[in-house]
């Protein structure tokens, strides 16, 4: 059989109803997509031996020599000169590798932990966990134009990641909604995230209050007990690059340390801007801003959970503008996912990243560069892994569920190439004739349903079926399909007493707070 009458047989199997489309995709086995990745294929060693030791003694000369300030934060410095810091004005110098030595008791792997047990995630190790954008004020979708973000964006934002099965995190700013106070409107991101999926996510950390609201509703959500003993609520903060920790930071850090809970401490990097032109400079300095905070987050809680984080993003240095897919910023996933794993520390990094405005080319281009060396750097936790469109100012409806099915292939890839009997399958070879086909084997038949990832979105049918079906582009199917996600969506069951409870928390806190513009 021909490749040409295969693709003809199955185009007359399609037009009657026995194609994936028709009555047989019905009949296909659902095969569960698990809550996190488990790697299986070798990592990259982009760098050298002594390379390593080079970025880190850099790292150590600056946490050593240079210091790091902490700033408008007397209780840090207080507890870090206690701890054995040389603390001079806000500057603090770390002696003798302390901040290396502190960090050794952060766990190299830990799960945070869902109120749906099975979309629990495992952060560190051999394991990663894909998570939505993060941060941005703006929202676009194929019927309109660019727009400041809502509540009811936020809340749809969540109804399609919940369907989205290779995005296992939400994250915490789906986007800004901006027509909420900004005192207030942390209140109705969390509780949607708590409420509308039960999937893992991270809560607010943009002042000491939010931080501290975040972590008492998680205590309602899960029980003051749980708490105690796992991980179920993060904070992601960045630090204020160069060498700056500000009082944002390191008040997340007491918080969510302080209760046992997670933090994701990222220094964002705007190479010859916020750190040198070098880009083995700047990964030093991240990983000494990086340290500092993982040091000072086990003097608050030895033990409780600390993932390195790195965003490094070259520019043009014409415009200032931040530049993404990168070879420098691919570099530095590589050599920072090296370092960490020689560190023992789980790592974040950036996801499907771009400057483009629209989801086209170069949305594709620069976000498969940025992905593809964030997943063969074996970052454990990647923000914006679907959905950032145009420097981080915007979450695209479109590029979220188009990021979210390369995630899965991904995914597939992450997996690693089967090489057992079933995988080399000789009991094909021992039924097929030569210059047969395989299209009916008993292996064929047996696997048919798992052996290739099946995309949603991508289109490989032949140009006549594409033009009947309307001649759509890519994002004009991602548009009917984050539609039919909202549609289909339904809202995962929560005990109405805990509901009740988060509710009356949110009632409260924002009756007590007058409404703030900015």
């Amino acid at each position: 059989m021909t490749v040409q009458s295969i693709a003809q047989s199955r185009s007359d199997r399609r037009r009657s109803g026995g194609g994936r489309r028709g009555r047989g995709a019905a009949q296909r086995q659902v095969v569960p997509t698990p809550s996190y990745v488990e790697r299986k294929i070798p990592y990259f060693d982009f760098l050298s031996q002594d390379q390593v030791e080079a970025i880190l003694g850099e790292a150590d000369w600056m946490l050593e020599e240079k210091g790091i300030e902490f700033r408008d934060n007397p209780d840090a410095l207080r507890r870090l000169a206690d701890a054995g810091a040389d603390v001079t004005g806000c500057c603090v110098r770390f002696p003798d590798g302390m901040a290396r030595k502190l960090a050794q008791t952060c766990p190299t792997v830990f799960t945070q932990h869902a109120r749906n047990p099975n979309r629990s995630v495992k952060i560190g190790g051999r394991n990663q966990v894909f998570a939505s954008m993060y941060g941005a004020p703006f929202v676009r979708d194929a019927s309109g134009e660019r727009r400041y973000g809502s509540m009811a964006d936020f809340d749809q934002l969540a109804k399609i990641l919940h369907r989205l099965p290779h995005v296992h995190h939400l994250g915490h700013v789906i986007c800004e909604p901006v027509d909420v106070p900004v005192n207030k409107r942390h209140l109705d991101m969390v509780y949607s995230l708590m409420t509308t999926s039960d999937k893992p996510f991270l809560g607010a950390i943009t002042e000491k209050d939010r931080a501290q609201d975040s972590v008492n509703m998680a205590r309602i959500l899960f029980g003051a007990e749980r708490m105690e003993r796992d991980t179920v609520i993060m904070g992601n903060v960045n630090t204020n690059s160069p060498l700056m920790i500000d009082k944002v930071a390191s008040e997340a850090i007491e918080i969510y340390c302080g209760a046992g809970q997670g933090i994701v401490v990222v220094p964002f990097i705007l190479s010859g801007a916020m750190g040198p032109v070098s880009t083995a400079a700047s990964v030093a300095q991240a990983i000494a801003e990086g340290l500092a905070c993982a040091a000072y987050s086990q003097i608050i809680r030895s033990g409780a959970p600390f993932v390195l984080g790195n965003f490094l993003s070259s520019m043009s240095l014409k415009s200032g503008a931040p530049t993404f897919g990168m070879p420098e910023p691919v570099m530095s996933n590589y050599a920072i996912g090296q370092i960490a794993r020689h560190l023992g520390l789980p790592l974040r990094c950036g996801g499907s990243l771009s400057a483009s405005k629209l989801p086209d080319a170069q949305a594709a281009a620069e976000s498969a560069d940025s992905m593809h060396s964030t997943a063969l750097a074996g970052a454990n936790f990647v923000l914006h892994a679907a959905g950032w469109l145009e420097g981080g100012l915007v979450m695209s409806y479109e590029k979220l569920v188009i990021d979210a099915d390369r995630l899965g292939m991904y995914a597939r890839m992450l997996g690693g190439l089967a090489t057992d009997e079933n995988g080399l399958a000789r009991s094909a070879y021992e039924e097929v004739a030569h210059a047969g086909h395989f299209l009916g084997s008993a292996h064929t038949m047996a696997n048919y349903e798992t052996a290739f990832y099946e995309s949603p979105l991508s289109d490989s049918e032949s140009f006549e079926q594409w033009r009947e079906g309307g001649e759509k582009d890519m994002q004009q199917r991602a548009y009917e399909y984050w539609n039919r996600l909202v549609a289909e969506y339904e809202r995962p069951p929560i005990d109405p007493a805990i509901d009740e409870a988060l509710r009356a928390y949110t009632a409260k806190k924002k009756e007590a707070l007058p409404d703030q513009a900015y």
